[in-house]
């Protein structure tokens, strides 16, 4: 009788411990469980491929509007994107859906990925022009998988690539984009301002 009662406090105990785990983890790692968790959320791939059919539309320029960079997107959508492509980790598509339905303005702080404007196709294919805000797991990897995979940030280029980033070798790429946009036009404080909009 005491070694039962001994075996169940024990298991007792451990469900106990793994809960307190379990409910620090999932507040200490949100993006470990957003939008991607289960399927698919976000598409870069997508994304690029309708600012490369944009552009193909507009003598290879990609969108632009004097309002900023989310109403530059809301020029992608519904035609050309859907908005969940535009989106990155940890923001739904809400805010999209709003700006399409009342024809309005899309502020680019409710906007999860950030867009360069006032690229065309013929600047250097290795400039990014669509970065994600904030770094997660990618968005094809699904639980159980997100638990331990890396952080990284999806990018799509002017040659409408695209590909991850790592957190670690985030700071180095921003150094780089940085100088491409300055050698592309861009005053340096805009370009830097941009990037320092990734959390």
């Amino acid at each position: 009788m005491k070694r039962r009662r001994f075996w169940f406090a024990t298991l007792l105990a451990g469900c106990l411990v793994a809960a307190v785990f379990g409910v620090y983890y999932v507040k200490s790692h949100p993006v470990v469980f957003n939008e991607s968790l289960w399927g698919h959320a976000h598409c870069m791939p997508q994304a690029t491929g309708a600012l490369l059919t944009y552009a193909d539309d507009h003598k290879g320029m990609f969108p632009y509007h004097t309002n900023g960079y989310g109403d530059a997107l809301l020029l992608l959508t519904p035609d050309l994107a859907a908005p969940y492509c535009l989106t990155g980790p940890g923001y739904g598509t809400a805010a999209y859906e709003q700006a399409i339905a009342s024809g309005g303005h899309l502020d680019e702080r409710r906007c999860g990925r950030v867009y360069v404007q006032g690229l065309s196709r013929s600047n250097k294919p290795e400039i990014a022009i669509l970065f994600d805000k904030v770094a997660a797991p990618p968005d094809h990897c699904h639980f159980p998988r997100r638990l331990w995979w890396g952080y990284s940030r999806d990018v799509g280029f002017a040659d409408c690539s695209w590909r991850s980033v790592a957190v670690e070798k985030w700071p180095e790429f921003v150094r780089q984009q940085v100088d491409l946009l300055v050698q592309a036009g861009l005053p340096k404080q805009e370009a830097q301002r941009l990037y320092d909009e990734a959390k």
